[in-house]
């Protein structure tokens, strides 16, 4: 069995028995019993301890996190300083509702993010528990705000699993399938998908590089306001800045600018989930700063806290105006979480935000050279470690794997490196912000072998 102090000097995966080992299989089995099968699980992975970028299981294996709890633990697993922050507040209190009483973390961390967050004006938050939490509360607001109830969404796009949330995501059928009628009115349109325009248009031809703005835009006032929502009745439009379930797309920065030039004639408010791409993630702070695009609502969570759940709605301080008692949380903004969240900006704006850059430029440069090499990559792309490697069957058509897709990813496990897929196809690294150089050298010399395999069904 590895020990503490060994995974706590250890760089590179570590696998000693059949995966899954005996421990693992007894959890497992376990699991099956008795927790509910609307989990989706690619390979058997049962974690024992973590600690950085490392991951060991039930039987000592040792892993490399490529995926970091979904783009949730971006200090890396168990960092000191945010386990100390924990450790400090759970000795002080552990729980008192903020809906109901004073705490000083509350405003603590919310004068924090609101100027950090994007945008020239005076902001308010809103704390929860998670993404879904927090954009619900981004769509309530809007709702409330502008007395309006229909919403725009895209396809592709993950907001979350909870009812409300649910209408706004388009990401997988099988997310929606058995639920009946949507609790929200949306409207979905095809996100800015250059790789794979639904439209047939290239960025010369669709607008992208025209003050009119890209077709995928456009569309929202040339033909949604004069068919199906009238803008006089549409609340919000929400937009994730780089799409994230949908497989890790990165949109022109013109497709976000003309949806905010839409919205402002219209009146509609415009809200960006940042839940998955925030906090660090792509280089920034928020991957909206990449574009120069300014929301009036923003949804936070996973980085946010180090993996303790805690979500955040931020908005323009004249929109978030609300009468006591229409929006709240029980556990929404717990001192433990917001202690550690406090703790993890630090960590951020002290270094882990210029590696993400660092390391994700070093990732994309060796993933386009391996790009040249294996023809089952049709698509790379990503801002800093929000990466998307999009695989397929051959670039004539472009035609998704995603049986290809499964094959990579059980073979990185093997191998012991942790990723998870998103879209149809689409490779998603996402590992902890604490990364570096030789670790990311390994996972691209694995993944040029892991592609090999599958490709050569050797």
């Amino acid at each position: 069995m590895q020990s503490k102090a060994e995974l706590k000097t250890a760089k590179f995966p570590d696998i000693k028995t059949e995966l899954p080992g005996p421990k693992a299989k007894e959890i497992v089995e376990l699991d099956n019993k008795y927790i509910s099968p609307s989990y989706t699980r690619s390979y058997p992975l049962v974690v024992k301890s973590g600690k950085g970028a490392m991951i060991e299981d039930m039987d000592g294996n040792i892993f490399l996190d490529f995926n970091a709890g979904v783009a949730v633990c971006s200090t890396g697993h168990a960092h000191p300083r945010v386990v100390e922050a924990i450790r400090k507040q759970i000795d002080e209190f552990i729980h008192i509702s903020g809906t109901d009483y004073y705490y000083p973390h509350l405003p603590q961390l919310a004068e924090r993010l609101s100027k950090l967050a994007p945008g020239d004006y005076d902001k308010r938050l809103h704390f929860g528990n998670s993404g879904a939490e927090a954009v619900e509360g981004a769509v309530k607001l809007a709702m409330y705000t502008t007395r309006r109830q229909k919403l725009i969404g895209f396809f592709g796009a993950f907001h979350g699993r909870t009812l409300g949330a649910l209408s706004l995501t388009a990401s997988k059928a099988k997310q929606r399938s058995g639920f009946g009628r949507q609790a929200l009115d949306v409207t979905h349109i095809p996100y800015a998908n250059c790789f794979r325009c639904p439209y047939n248009l290239t960025q010369d031809t669709c607008g992208a590089k025209e003050a009119k703005g890209p077709h995928c835009a456009r569309i929202i006032e040339e033909q949604l306001f004069k068919t199906t929502v009238p803008p006089e009745e549409c609340a919000a439009i929400i937009v994730e800045p780089i799409q994230g379930e949908g497989g890790y797309v990165v949109p022109p920065a013109s497709f976000l600018h003309t949806i905010r030039r839409i919205a402002d004639k219209y009146g509609v408010m415009v809200i960006a989930d940042e839940v998955q791409s925030g906090m660090g993630r792509t280089g920034r702070m928020f991957a909206s700063e990449h574009f120069d695009f300014v929301p009036d609502i923003m949804s936070l969570a996973k980085g946010i806290a180090s993996g303790l759940p805690l979500g955040a709605t931020v908005a323009r301080a004249d929109l978030m105006n609300w009468l006591p008692g229409a929006h709240a949380s029980t556990f929404g903004g717990n001192p433990v979480a917001i202690a550690a969240s406090l703790t993890t900006i630090d960590l951020l704006e002290e270094s882990l935000i210029d590696n993400a850059a660092k390391m994700g430029q070093f990732l994309l440069d060796g993933l386009n050279e391996l790009k040249k090499k294996h023809a089952i990559i049709g698509d790379v792309r990503g801002k800093g470690l929000m990466i998307g490697i999009e695989l397929v069957k051959e670039r004539e058509t472009n035609e998704p794997a995603p049986e290809t897709l499964l094959e990579a990813e059980i073979a990185l496990f093997n191998r012991g490196v942790i990723v998870q897929g998103c879209g149809i196809s689409t490779i998603r690294l996402s590992p902890p912000l604490v990364i570096d150089q030789d670790q990311c050298d390994f996972v691209l010399k694995t993944l040029d072998e892991v592609l090999t395999q599958v490709a050569t069904g050797s």
